[in-house]
């Protein structure tokens, strides 16, 4: 029988259209004109999964309005490390998004990130107290500066009317606000970017293709046997690079590459919902983005917000996520992603993982539980004038929760983001969710110099790097005059308010 399947070389192969694919791929090309590139998609769009507007907060996750990235520590003190590199991470985001705009790489910038206000908002005596603490912490630093704060009723109907409307002005409540926030359109801005690169000369990018299997060879390279799913034709690629950002998806497909570096790993699936506004009325009288506080042993992409964003040139004005329990890795996947995943290799990790996050599991079944009044309650409690007619369900996107070994506690539970990589830097697999799409630009620079460290260390790709991002060697969160320079730049190249 003959053999129709398709073979190729190439340098790179990035598997996932979303937007680290995206940010590595532009990297790559702008750092090294000629590499040659082949993206492999699985659906029929580019991000379609977590980088879509539903199904990404898009706040922009800047630190600003975030309270779970600012921890209260036993002794009552605010610890303001994550959220400074949060914070300092969406600056290089935004100068390399800057670089884009001015080389036409992704036009219109208006289409994919705006300016509106993040707040925090709280209630009650001891939540106030938190928020006063976070802010006399995080507005020492250079990059928090221009935060306000109050517990003035008045200030707060002004800051957030829609929010303060049908409340009591004796109720104990404290808001910060940043004017500088953003609302980012991640799946615009990840399809723009998929645009230049499929102009550029040696870039192919291929949708409805599946990944089936990945296998190092002994001249550490590897070959990738993918299967187109519209003609089930089957290609074999050859590449000195891989990696795989298939958000929910890279899971499975660390666990096909064998590698040392991915034993132990697991992963935990939560799903998400949506209240959307359908009244325009109700929708115009909100534009912040209101972040409140987490419920106990929530993850990080639950933390509730009542968060006004333009989705496809409309506004839209939406509340939760609520979260779920779904066996599915990802919003278009098999419910057969979590048991297939669990190995000899993870599965102590993940019930040790799993006892000890028991307030997580409780949670979970909670929120499943909920009937439609549990979830108007819930919004209530950020807009107290809420009616049931105006809001409808709708789904939000998947995330997998990283699991992995630990020496002490067999495994652990990890809110956040992480690379992986071969020891040779073949190959790099990001997992994790939440501040992920954000802090995208930090995340694939930092991966450079793991895989490509000879390369990145040449004086070429230096100067090019602080070209596309000027800040690059340096940090933001202690040099007040640099960071007012690139804050004031990006700003007027992405048209936000300064």
């Amino acid at each position: 029988m003959t053999d129709t399947t398709i073979r190729t070389n190439t340098d790179v192969v990035l598997i996932g259209a979303g937007i680290m694919s995206a940010t590595l791929g532009v990297l790559l090309k702008e750092l090294q004109p000629d590499i040659k590139i082949e993206i492999y998609e699985r659906l029929d769009i580019a991000a379609a999964e977590s980088s879509d507007a539903w199904n990404n907060a898009g706040t922009g996750h800047s630190a600003f309005c975030e309270l779970n990235y600012t921890p209260e520590s036993q002794d009552g003190s605010i610890d303001p490390k994550k959220a400074i590199s949060i914070a300092e991470s969406f600056e290089v985001s935004r100068q390399f998004w800057s670089y884009l705009v001015q080389n036409n790489c992704a036009p219109s910038p208006e289409n994919f990130i705006k300016s509106i206000p993040h707040l925090s908002f709280v209630w009650g005596d001891k939540n106030v107290e938190y928020l006063k603490k976070r802010f006399d912490v995080l507005s020492q630093n250079p990059l928090f500066k221009d935060m306000a704060f109050s517990t003035d009723v008045e200030q707060l109907k002004k800051w957030m009317p829609l929010v303060m409307e049908g409340r009591k002005d004796t109720d104990k409540v404290a808001a910060t606000t940043m004017d500088m926030g953003t609302d980012v359109n991640f799946g615009e801005l990840t399809r723009r970017m998929f645009d230049y690169l499929s102009q550029q000369d040696g870039v192919t990018i291929h949708y409805n293709h599946e990944v089936r299997k990945l296998k190092q060879l002994k001249d550490k390279s590897w070959r990738i046997k993918i299967k187109d799913l519209a003609s089930d034709q089957k290609r074999k690629v050859y590449t000195k690079f891989v990696f795989i950002g298939a958000g929910g998806g890279s899971l499975p497909l660390l666990e096909k590459a064998d590698i040392p570096e991915g034993k132990g790993f697991g992963g935990f699936p939560v799903s998400g919902q949506w209240l959307k506004c359908i009244n325009p009325e109700v929708i115009a009288k909100h534009q912040a983005k209101v972040y409140g506080k987490a419920s106990v042993g929530a993850p990080p992409m639950s933390v509730p917000h009542i968060d006004s964003r333009m989705i496809d040139g409309e506004k839209a004005l939406l509340f939760g996520p609520f979260a779920g329990f779904s066996t599915r890795f990802l919003k278009n996947g098999s419910y057969s992603d979590l048991p297939f995943s669990i190995k000899k290799d993870n599965i102590i990790p993940m019930i040790a993982a799993g006892i000890k996050n028991i307030p997580l599991t409780k949670y979970l079944i909670e929120q499943v539980r909920q009937s439609p009044k549990d979830r108007m309650n819930a919004l209530k409690e950020y807009v107290p004038s809420a009616r049931s007619k105006d809001w409808v369900i709708e789904r939000a996107g998947q995330r997998v929760q990283v699991i992995k070994k630990d020496e002490k506690e067999g495994g652990i539970l990890e809110f956040g983001t992480e690379v992986i990589n071969s020891a040779d830097g073949s190959l790099a697999v990001l997992l994790g969710a939440s501040p992920g799409a954000s802090t995208a630009v930090s995340i694939m620079v930092d991966l450079l110099g793991r895989c490509f460290k000879d390369k990145l260390e040449t004086p070429e790709w230096q100067e090019k790097l602080k070209v596309m991002i000027p800040s690059y060697g340096q940090t933001l969160n202690d040099n007040p005059d640099l960071l007012e320079e690139i804050r004031k730049n990006t700003s007027s190249v992405l048209k936000l308010n300064a």
